[in-house]
């Protein structure tokens, strides 16, 4: 049932540090992990789920992952451009920062996803070894996409093509993602128990430690926002829904399992807050940062975080291709 599945997962420990972290905010707490040891926790997380990625390719059945990364290859085209008409038509944005808004909707939250593996992990849900490398495809083109119609639309001659690939292909989330994927897919076997014991065995805990941090900046962050708050409110739900919505359609449409097609509606309807920050700020550094993050970490990571990660499972489970 979705109500006991949104339960479960509104009081696993992954969920219960995030509103720990959150209630820290709200008491003004000194409880912050420090910048450097945010960013190697960050590096940490994203380069495990890259040897994950590895691992599982190496024994993974690829005859369904040609379906499964058109579909992905399609949601990182549709997102960004529904994201962007959004954003200018409902939040009445300028074209750059509706550009920036539409970077993070197009691209994928690493922390969700990882959520969202747990939970399958915790249900006995069965998931596609490939899911990973569908991960760290669906990066790089809603962040292109994105700041590609900025400057279209801007006609700003500074900022090539060429410049946005290689800012959004470079950057240290896909390399990490990517990377690791390559290191622990191209390795013998033998090899993989020492990363196994470093990288994957202490996953949860640092996870979980991970979301305290997150929490705490998520609700401190919602006092900057200058836009009027029930309108953010509404398109950091509805979008990521209408979002999640497509992905369980295109995983139906690519053979996934239930827990595939869970797993690709929950990146579908994920908003990046590492990798994008990252590409927007360099590329359209006059975009308003309290917007964009506010929407991406503040509204959208704790819905899908409490509700909407158990929602695409019980509904993927309901559409069940096996």
């Amino acid at each position: 049932m979705p109500f006991e599945l949104i339960l479960q997962n509104l009081f696993s420990p992954a969920v219960l540090c995030f509103m720990l972290g959150g209630l820290a905010a709200m008491l003004k707490s000194d409880l912050r992990v420090p910048p450097q040891m945010l960013e190697t926790i960050s590096m940490y997380l994203l380069f495990a789920i890259g040897l994950k990625g590895g691992f599982a390719l190496q024994s993974a059945d690829l005859t369904g992952f040609a379906p499964a990364l058109a579909a992905t290859l399609a949601l990182g085209a549709i997102t960004p451009i529904l994201a962007f008409a959004a954003a200018k038509s409902f939040l009445r944005l300028d074209r750059t920062n509706a550009a920036a808004v539409a970077a993070h909707y197009g691209s994928v939250s690493a922390v969700t996803f990882m959520a969202a593996l747990s939970l399958a992990k915790y249900q006995n849900i069965p998931v596609e070894g490939f899911i990973y490398a569908l991960l760290v495809v669906l990066e790089i083109p809603g962040i292109v996409i994105a700041l590609l119609l900025a400057k279209r639309q801007a006609g700003d001659p500074n900022q090539s093509i060429a410049a946005v690939l290689h800012e959004a292909v470079t950057g240290k989330s896909i390399i990490l993602l990517a990377g690791g994927m390559a290191v622990a897919w191209l390795s013998p076997a033998v090899s993989h128990e020492p990363l196994q014991n470093v990288f994957i065995n202490p996953f949860q805990g640092v996870l979980v430690f991970f979301l305290l941090e997150l929490g705490y900046v998520a609700f401190s962050r919602l006092k900057e926002i200058e836009q009027p708050m029930p309108k953010l409110m509404v398109f950091g739900i509805i979008v990521p829904l209408a979002f999640g919505m497509i992905g369980l359609g295109l995983g139906h449409w690519a053979g996934l399992s239930a827990g595939g097609m869970a797993i690709l509606a929950v990146m579908a309807a994920s908003a990046s807050y590492i990798a994008a920050p990252a590409a927007v700020g360099m590329a359209l550094p006059s975009a308003n940062p309290a917007i964009y993050l506010t929407l991406s970490i503040s509204i959208t990571l704790p819905f899908n975080i409490g509700f909407g990660i158990p929602l695409y499972f019980a509904l993927a489970q309901m559409l069940g291709n096996g």
